[in-house]
C-alpha cells in the first residue's frame, strides 16, 4: 500500500497560489490514474484505489498548511503505513521555478508544512517531492508562497506538475530510486502539460 500526499491550502482563495502545487499535483495524478478525490477522513480529502494490484490513497490535508501533519500523522496511522510507503509533494522557494527534486528522505528546510508532518511523525525517513517556486527575492516568505504565480511562471510550472505526477506513478509501480533516476532533477520536457491547464490567476 501507498500514500501520496499532497501539502497545501484549502479553499479557492489559496488555489492558484505557489504554496499550493503539493494539491495541484494530486489533482493531475487523481486524473491520472482514474481515482477521484473526494472522500473526508483524518482532517484530509482523500482517494482510494488500486495500481497493478497495489494500493493507493491520495490525499489533499485540509488543515492548512503550517498544520499539515496532524493530518498525515492519523493517516498513516490508520493504514499502518511503513515510512517508505509514504510520498510527500510540496513547493519549494530553495529551488528554481519548475524543478524538481525527489528525495528518499531530509529534513524540512523552511517549509513549515513539512515542518509539521516531521514533527508528528517524529522522523524525517520518507520519500518527498520538491517542486521549485524560486526565491522569494524582497517579498517576505510568508507573503511570496499565498502569491499568485506569475504568467510567465506558469508553464514552468504546468511542465514541472507533470512531472511531479508522473514520479508519483513511477514511485507507486516501481519505488522510489527508479522514481528519482526518471524524473528527479531539470527533467527533460514532460510532454508538455499546457499551461491553461493549471488555474487562472
Amino acid at each position: 500500500m501507498v500514500i501520496i500526499c499532497g501539502l497545501g491550502n484549502p479553499g479557492r482563495v489559496y488555489e492558484n497560489t505557489r504554496h499550493n502545487m503539493g494539491f495541484l499535483t494530486m489533482d493531475l495524478l487523481s486524473e491520472q490514474l482514474g481515482i477521484p478525490i473526494k472522500k473526508i477522513k483524518h482532517k484530509a480529502l482523500l482517494g482510494e484505489g488500486y495500481l497493478n494490484g497495489e494500493k493507493v490513497i491520495l490525499a489533499k490535508p485540509q488543515t492548512y498548511m503550517n498544520l499539515s501533519g496532524e493530518s498525515i500523522r492519523p493517516l498513516v496511522e490508520y493504514y499502518k503505513a511503513e515510512p517508505e510507503n509514504l510520498l510527500v509533494v510540496y513547493d519549494d522557494i530553495d529551488l528554481p521555478v519548475g524543478e524538481v527534486r525527489i528525495r528518499r528522505r531530509g529534513g524540512a528546510g523552511t517549509h513549515n508544512g513539512m515542518r509539521s508532518v516531521i514533527y508528528q511523525l517524529g522522523r524525517d525517513d520518507f520519500p518527498r517531492i520538491r517542486i521549485g517556486i524560486g526565491d522569494s527575492g524582497c517579498i517576505p516568505l510568508d507573503k511570496y508562497v499565498l502569491m499568485n504565480y506569475t504568467e510567465q511562471e506558469k508553464p514552468l510550472l504546468a511542465d514541472a506538475l507533470l512531472r511531479a505526477a508522473r514520479a508519483c506513478e513511477v514511485f507507486i509501480r516501481q519505488g522510489i530510486d527508479e522514481a528519482m533516476g526518471q524524473w528527479s532533477g531539470n527533467a527533460p520536457d514532460a510532454g508538455g502539460v499546457p499551461a491553461e491547464r493549471l488555474p487562472g490567476k
